[in-house]
């Protein structure tokens, strides 16, 4: 179970300056549908995707992503990194969506436009646990999750959780492997860890997957001795992503089942297939700098030791739009997914 952010804080403080971990906000730089991992090259991927990061991201992304783009909605401003999670949507009883906006973590500066928390750690939040963190290479990408996984994914994935926010944007616990049953307060926050393990060879393979591996139990937990398939010990990335459902408290259906669904449209009613995509952009070898310190968090901003910018300044930044497509306001169908049901009549 995942400590809250004050009891975190307070036990890394105790600990020898041997600890490195990163903890910031990115703003939203785009929100369509493009999938430069899974679908490159398709301008309308399958399904619709939340985005932060350096502007950069396109339909296809290759090279080194670190000195491509011209910003970047990171606090962090060497960070040009992409990452990115399916969007939610809230179903009405009368068959209609509405995309379910996402917003910043109380714990990070006010103001981010939809802002999602992204975090580097070591071992886990208050130990590298005397291990070399190797830093992620230039053109470095990976996925965790899958929209077409059942319950037995997140069994194996115990880092894919979701909260539910009773006690405001803070809430940290239970963690459960299901949308919740009944609305939340505050909101809902998916979370989504990453694989640390590295095979040291590998940027990228045909799953998106296989060149990781995963040694924890579950969140930001220690994690056990990488394999020597993989032996190669990376920071542990993860993202927390708070949706703002509060506006849909009063449009629960009335027979209580499950209003939400992800943009990749699992009909069943559960979120089963919730997944995140990576795509590596730091500037140099910035993040190596951070893993190889021994700062914690917003220490880490002002150049000691990452260059860091203001919330303006984030929020500025936007990738351009290559697909033109209404994802506001209540509609018929989500996104992609009238396309969907057009070509599955075709015949080829």
């Amino acid at each position: 179970m995942m400590k809250g952010f004050s009891q975190v804080a307070a036990l890394a403080a105790l600990i020898a300056p041997s600890q490195a971990a990163l903890r910031f906000a990115c703003g939203t730089v785009t929100i369509q549908r493009l999938d430069p991992v899974v679908e490159p090259g398709n301008i309308g991927s399958a399904h619709l995707h939340q985005v932060v990061g350096g502007n950069a991201f396109n339909a296809s992304m290759n090279g080194d992503i670190g000195n491509q783009g011209t910003c970047t909605t990171c606090t962090f401003s060497e960070d040009f990194s992409n990452y990115w999670t399916a969007v939610l949507f809230f179903k009405h009883t009368n068959g209609s969506y509405k995309r379910v906006k996402i917003m910043e973590n109380d714990a990070l500066p006010a103001g981010v436009n939809g802002g999602m928390t992204i975090y580097y750690t070591q071992q886990d939040f208050n130990s590298n646990g005397k291990q070399k963190i190797t830093a992620f290479k230039p053109g470095f990408r990976m996925t965790v999750g899958s929209p077409t996984q059942g319950k037995d994914g997140l069994v194996k994935h115990k880092g894919l959780r979701f909260t539910c926010l009773t006690n405001g944007k803070s809430t940290r616990f239970p963690e459960v492997d299901d949308f919740p049953k009944t609305p939340c307060k505050s909101g809902l926050m998916t979370e989504h860890h990453f694989p640390a393990c590295w095979d040291g060879k590998n940027l990228d393979s045909p799953d998106h997957q296989s060149h990781m591996y995963d040694t924890q139990p579950t969140g930001f937990a220690a994690g056990g001795a990488c394999p020597s398939s993989h032996p190669v010990r990376m920071p542990q990335l993860a993202y927390e992503t708070l949706w703002d459902t509060a506006e849909f408290a009063n449009m629960w259906p009335k027979d209580g089942s499950n209003p939400f669904i992800f943009s990749y449209g699992d009909q069943e009613g559960h979120a089963y297939g919730t997944h995140a995509d990576y795509m590596f952009g730091w500037k140099g070898d910035s993040l190596q700098k951070a893993m190889d310190s021994s700062c914690m968090f917003n220490a880490c901003e002002g150049g000691k030791p990452l260059k860091s910018q203001s919330v303006a300044e984030m929020n500025k930044c936007q990738a351009k739009q290559l697909v033109k497509e209404n994802i506001d306001g209540w509609l018929p169908a989500l996104p992609g997914q009238q396309m969907a049901k057009r070509d599955s009549k075709r015949k080829y």
